[in-house]
């Protein structure tokens, strides 16, 4: 048995023809969908970058544990576990996080891996002053150096290289059995650099100053701008849907749909102007967001071409891969809130009731596919604790520079599911660095409100029915709490969103 996750980042599914008919149609992506069940109601449970690929490593939905942050030394990751019971793993990516503080021991789980540099402002070459052109949104230093040099002619682009070596990968190791190889490119994550010619397929006109990469704030306005950056997006999508063609030419060549599950999806999608925001991490938990595309391949089409409406989150995917592979999980390893897509895709199994998804320290989410209920924080936020045993956040280490009163650190055996020692940080304490769009003590106006949206009549989540519909609320609240407690989340919560009576 062979398995390839292709992990694509920020992808917003309504930029799928394969989701809306309004999407744009991706050729590779159409030839995949052929050989694949289409997942309708899949859900991304941790978000932003880190988190959602714990979530997707470990089984386990992280949010209301901690923010961004590393593997940990108590999780029983995938490619630990597939190796333990003779599955290698391989790791082709350019998502440099995994080189940053925050990003830790992910790519080292692996057999082995390779990581492709110069994606964003990847700090791989020595900044070459400080030249800034004329541009709307951001820019940065490292970027434009890494600009100057990776992104001469297509070949160069850090994706195109990172899929273009998966595909080589599997071409020389066709004849190999007992595999997982994870192909991880970067984009379509901003900033949405591509070649002319993309931009050309989608039709973009732009003449206007330099705009790229998009800052994390609502947008200004400007609607010439606005499509301009929509169209850079699909041209990057189109981009990296060219070099999937690659990898699906060679699992044509040799037959291999016969005997290879691939699965596509992402960590999470992007907001392009939806609701007036632009970008991911400060807004409330949108569908653009958190709502994400899944694509599964298995061996001899089985099941090719069918859609499966059951609600199904990113922490799916490790019991789904063990179970292609006929693997149990070792009854010593921790729980997990993953469950197998296997069920739903043969009718044997109807799927999860409800799903919570978020980031940490703001509101905590739920679906139950039909309804999406956003519950917002009461008070001043607390309490709320980051558990952790690896004190370290997205670019920092918890020290004294990040972190108020370091004698309000606790240590113990906090978390149910593991006896772990870890440390119990007050969520306030920390200082992140100016302008984290995720910093735990900056509060927004939106983040005091909570919403309720029927996504069956409302799928753009434009009218907020917390006021119309109290029953809902009410049914909602207390899924809520139920999967807080069945999760053994730290009870913190509870109180925290006023949940604990339910």
């Amino acid at each position: 048995m062979r398995t390839i996750l292709f992990l694509s980042d920020s992808v917003n599914r309504r930029m799928l023809q394969i989701y809306a008919e309004s999407g744009l149609y991706l050729p590779n992506l159409e030839r995949l969908r052929q050989h694949s069940v289409v997942f309708e109601n899949h859900w991304t449970a941790s978000a932003p970058c880190m988190p959602a690929r714990r979530d997707i490593m470990t089984g386990r939905l992280n949010f209301l544990e901690r923010g961004w942050g590393p593997i940990e030394p108590f999780d029983d990751t995938l490619p630990q576990l597939l190796r333990d019971q003779g599955v290698s793993s391989h790791m082709i990516t350019d998502h440099y996080h995994y080189l940053e503080i925050g990003g830790e021991n992910y790519c080292q789980m692996f057999d082995q891996w390779e990581l492709v540099r110069g994606q964003e402002w990847d700090p791989c070459l020595f900044p070459s002053g400080n030249y800034e052109p004329e541009h709307v949104g951001k820019w940065h230093p490292q970027y434009a150096r890494n600009r100057e040099l990776f992104y001469r002619n297509e070949e160069n682009y850090p994706s195109a290289i990172t899929i273009d070596k998966a595909a080589r990968w599997l071409r020389e190791n066709r004849d190999r059995d007992n595999f997982l190889l994870w192909v991880e490119p970067f984009d379509p994550h901003e900033p949405f650099e591509v070649p002319q010619k993309y931009l050309d397929r989608v039709g973009d006109d732009y003449t206007g100053t330099l705009y790229l990469w998009p800052n994390y704030a609502q947008t200004d306005g400007d609607e010439e701008r606005l499509r301009h950056i929509r169209k850079r997006y699909l041209a990057l999508l189109l981009m990296t849907d060219e070099h999937l063609g690659g990898v699906l030419d060679v699992m044509d060549a040799y037959h291999m749909w016969d005997d290879t599950a691939f699965l596509y999806t992402t960590d999470h999608g992007y907001m392009l102007g939806e609701h007036n925001f632009m970008a991911k991490n400060y807004m409330p938990a949108y569908n653009e967001v958190f709502h994400i595309p899944l694509l599964v391949h298995l061996p001899g089409d089985a099941h090719a071409g069918e859609r499966v409406s059951a609600l199904t989150q990113n922490i799916d995917l490790l019991p789904t891969i063990m179970e292609l592979h006929g693997l149990e999980r070792p009854k010593e390893a921790h729980p997990i809130h993953g469950e197998s897509l296997i069920p739903l895709i043969e009718k044997t199994g109807k799927g999860r009731e409800c799903a919570l998804y978020g980031y940490f320290g703001k509101a905590i989410n739920i679906t139950d596919g039909r309804y999406t209920y956003l519950r917002a924080a009461r008070g001043d936020n607390t309490p709320l604790y980051m558990y952790t045993a690896v004190p370290i956040d997205n670019k920092i280490y918890f020290n004294r520079a990040h972190v108020k009163d370091i004698g309000s650190i606790e240590t113990g055996r906090f978390l149910p599911w593991t006896d772990y020692p870890i440390y119990r940080i007050p969520a306030q304490m920390i200082q992140n660095r100016p302008g984290y769009e995720l910093d735990y003590n900056r509060f927004l106006p939106w983040d005091k409100e909570d919403y309720l949206f029927d996504l069956q009549e409302d799928y753009t989540q434009a009218r907020n029915l917390v006021e119309e519909r109290p029953e809902v609320v009410e049914r909602l609240k207390k899924a809520m709490a139920g999967e807080i407690r069945r999760q053994q989340a730290p009870l913190d919560h509870l109180e925290r969103l006023d949940l604990k009576d339910l």
